[in-house]
């Protein structure tokens, strides 16, 4: 099953984003469905699904469904596409494909997969481990912080930029710990001190340089205490269950 799941997934991947110039992409978007690179598209992925497998005649139902739902999944994308919702589509469009790409795999293979499989502790765990880290850490550090007002002038900065900045270190963290890589939170730490540097050089601002390192020790606090937290408590599972 693993085997066929990597090579629906390599040849999807060789067609979607390695085989596929930006100028393909953009006269698909201008032309929609008059576009010939649409369907120079859907030769690419047929030629490499049937690479990728071998040219295996058992697997000619399978490339057949991959293809054409991608051609028509594609072509609703396309159908739909703005600037205001080029992200959304192209995340919905991936998920798309994957789930079809599953399917073909589980007609081939039937293994086994049942949504109770979805709510195994270890994946509740994982889940609200990684919820911690992300969206409630960043609540509560703007909880914390809020009692002090910092103005920020600077309109060279990219919008909530910092909010992405700290839910990516606290991620990064949090991978870290869990794989038993704890050099690389003083890796992450060494960066951003680097890249704050100039900043707080050019600014000036005690009070700025105070309100950075809050936040900045906050946010690796958080993020240790969560993943310790989380290694901890998976050693348990297999007693609970």
């Amino acid at each position: 099953m693993l085997v066929l799941a990597l090579k629906f997934i390599l040849a999807h991947l060789l067609g979607d984003f390695v085989l596929q110039p930006k100028k393909w992409i953009k006269d698909k978007q201008k032309r929609k469905h008059k576009s010939p690179y649409l369907y120079w598209h859907m030769l690419i992925h047929l030629l490499a699904l049937l690479v990728a497998l071998e040219f295996n005649t058992t697997y000619f139902l399978g490339i057949g469904v991959v293809v054409g739902s991608h051609f028509f999944i594609d072509l609703g994308k396309l159908s739909l596409h703005k600037k205001s919702n080029a992200r959304i589509l192209f995340f919905a469009d991936q998920i798309l494909h994957f789930i079809v790409l599953f399917g073909v795999v589980y007609y081939y293979t039937r293994f086994n997969f049942t949504l109770a499989s979805l709510f195994s502790p270890e994946i509740l765990l994982f889940v609200i481990a990684i919820l911690l880290t992300t969206s409630v850490s960043s609540i509560l550090m703007k909880v914390i912080v809020s009692r002090w007002k910092i103005e920020n002038n600077d309109k060279k900065s990219l919008k909530n930029a910092g909010a992405y900045i700290g839910v990516l270190e606290r991620l990064f963290i949090f991978m870290f710990i869990v794989l038993g890589q704890w050099s690389g939170i003083g890796f992450l730490l060494t960066a951003k001190s680097v890249f704050r540097f100039g900043d707080l050089s050019k600014a000036n601002d005690r009070k700025l340089t105070e309100y950075i390192l809050i936040g900045t020790l906050l946010s690796f606090g958080l993020a240790i205490g969560i993943a310790l937290c989380y290694t901890y408590v998976r050693t348990l599972l297999p007693e609970t269950i």
